[in-house]
């Protein structure tokens, strides 16, 4: 992209002999009367320099760097620069070019500018977070302005940000792009720091960078999720998935079953309102609402919907697939909530269907034995029903407009007539479930597949069922997207295929922390995760000094 970047005029041998000759003379004229004092300046780091960027040569008249606004002028030969490194930032820039100069610090006086009323919402969020000015649509020039701008090539989500003369320019081919330039901007300067001189090229490694919340377990309060938001958008996360059924509740209002939510819920404006928010920081909420497993919240409602064995035994939260009546209802959810969440994603679940993890499924469930072969023929399996079911629930979300579809690994089965429909994502998370299967029984097979490792992104509360916490040092320094399962990484041939991944909160034992206790957790494993989908790559910091930079940028 860079070369759509706004460059100077090319300079003649003799312009540059004949400035040459002028700054000789100037620095030779102040050595010889010890007027002036050269200040050297380092742009990176948010700013080592800016305690004395403002500052005059002692004895001297202002500098050519002051204006009577307070903004930056072209620097001039009064003054000499160290070449500027990197910014300090999370995730790490991918590329920075480095110049001599005195980088850049908000003022009030300066101006937001677009060249694009697609950018205005952009322009108005960092005009705010900075204490500038939104001016909007503007061709003219002034000394400090930020400038975004729609242009260039290459990866929607990336940008360019360029340092220089006093002024900011983020572009990118998207506003998406543009906008995660304005979160590198003001990580750069936050708490009075300084955006070094120089030009940042940056992209991110994954599409899919996201956040997973079981609010379907414990509920949380519609202010703290909007809180993750606005933190998820300045880390650059792109999803934030919504768990918001299962069988100790049901957490979004719903018109079409209204017997089914929890006491404890979300309205649907508060739903909006979230979803608004995201889309502004350019998050796509993805919901879910798990089946045919994990429904018993509704089951509790309606328990003639639960499965149950020749013996009597009703495995938990699990619907008889074979009743006409357990696809209706919860079509009739997937149809309601598909206007609530327009970003075209969604998680389907298909895990843990309790009716697959005994010994012999048909035996044990001889009515959906029956049902599998009344649909698929005689040597259907109740796996093919399942897959079916699975089938189904995707066809009624794609019509309803969405479609980018995810299910969970143990939702797909081998040696099954039934196949998964082709479209669907696979959210791999683990190893232990009925029919475990290898990370590369999907790749292979050219499934396209999201990271949930649940050894290094599984964030359980209660740490149940030999699961613990994980840390950020752990995932900075052994996690990255292509490790899948366990702590082995598939070959780098599949890396296409592997979309990104997302750290999960499950609230299994939901009292073990509070959701305060719960955003602190998370921290750290969130800016390690981001940090790995936007560069896989070994990190440029040590674990000591990436969460000391953590710490000052808040």
């Amino acid at each position: 992209m860079s070369q759509h970047r706004r460059r100077p005029p090319a300079k003649t041998a003799k312009t540059v002999q004949r400035r040459r000759a002028v700054v000789g003379g100037v620095f030779v004229a102040t050595v010889a009367l010890g007027a002036g004092v050269a200040l050297a300046f380092s742009g990176g780091g948010g700013g080592a320099s800016t305690d004395t960027a403002g500052a005059r040569p002692p004895g001297g008249s202002p500098s050519a760097h002051d204006t009577a606004d307070g903004g930056l002028a072209t620097p001039g030969p009064t003054r000499s620069y160290a070449l500027s490194s990197a910014p300090r930032v999370i995730p790490a820039v991918r590329s920075h070019t480095p110049a001599r100069g005195p980088g850049w610090r908000p003022s009030r006086s300066y101006r937001v500018v677009v060249s694009d009323p697609r950018l205005a919402d952009e322009g108005r969020l960092v005009a705010g977070e900075l204490g500038l000015a939104y001016a909007g649509r503007r061709t003219d020039t002034r000394p400090g302005d930020v400038r975004l701008a729609l242009g260039g090539g290459g990866d929607a989500e990336s940008y360019t940000m360029t340092v220089r003369g006093g002024g900011v320019s983020i572009s990118g081919p998207s506003d998406a792009g543009v906008f995660y330039g304005t979160r590198t901007l003001k990580q750069e300067v936050h708490g009075g720091g300084t955006a070094p001189e120089g030009v940042v090229r940056d992209t991110p490694a994954k599409p899919v960078r996201g956040f997973m919340l079981d609010i379907a377990r414990k509920h949380f309060t519609a202010g703290w999720i909007e809180d993750r938001v606005r933190e998820l958008g300045d880390l650059k996360f792109n999803q934030l998935g919504l768990h918001f059924s299962d069988d100790q509740g049901f957490r979004i209002a719903s018109a079409s079953h209204p017997e089914i939510v929890s006491a404890q819920h979300l309205t649907k404006a508060e739903v909006g309102r979230i979803v608004a928010l995201a889309a502004a920081r350019h998050i796509t909420v993805v919901p879910e609402i798990d089946s045919p497993g994990h429904l018993g919240a509704v089951i509790a409602a309606h328990p003639d919907l639960q499965l149950r064995s020749v013996r009597g035994t009703a495995p938990r939260g699990t619907v008889d697939i074979s009743k006409p009546a357990a696809a209706k209802i919860v079509d009739d959810l997937l149809k309601e909530y598909a206007g609530l969440f327009p970003g075209g994603s969604w998680n389907l679940g298909g895990d843990e269907y309790q009716a697959l993890v005994t010994k012999d499924p048909a035996a044990s469930y001889p009515q959906l034995a029956a049902a599998a072969r009344r649909r698929y023929g005689p040597s259907a399996t109740v796996s093919d029903l399942t897959t079916g079911w699975l089938n189904d629930r995707a066809a009624t979300v794609r019509a309803a407009g969405h479609a980018t579809l995810r299910a969970w690994n143990d939702g797909f089965f081998r040696t099954t007539s039934v196949t998964p429909a082709k479209d669907l994502q696979v959210g791999y998370w683990t190893g232990r479930e009925y029919g475990a299967r290898q990370p590369l029984e999907y790749l292979s097979a050219g499934r396209k597949v999201v990271n949930y490792n649940d050894a290094y992104l599984y964030y359980v509360l209660g740490q149940p069922n030999n699961f613990v916490y994980p840390t950020g040092q752990r995932i900075y320094e052994q996690w990255n997207p292509r490790v899948l399962r366990g702590g082995t990484a598939v070959p780098s041939r599949y890396d296409g295929q592997i979309l990104g991944g997302s750290f999960a909160v499950w609230c299994d034992l939901s009292r073990s922390q509070t959701q305060d206790q719960v955003a602190a957790g998370i921290r750290m494993p969130l800016r390690a995760v981001i940090q790995k989908l936007w560069d896989p790559g070994t990190p440029g910091m040590p674990w000591a000094d990436f969460r000391k930079l953590a710490d000052r940028l808040g």
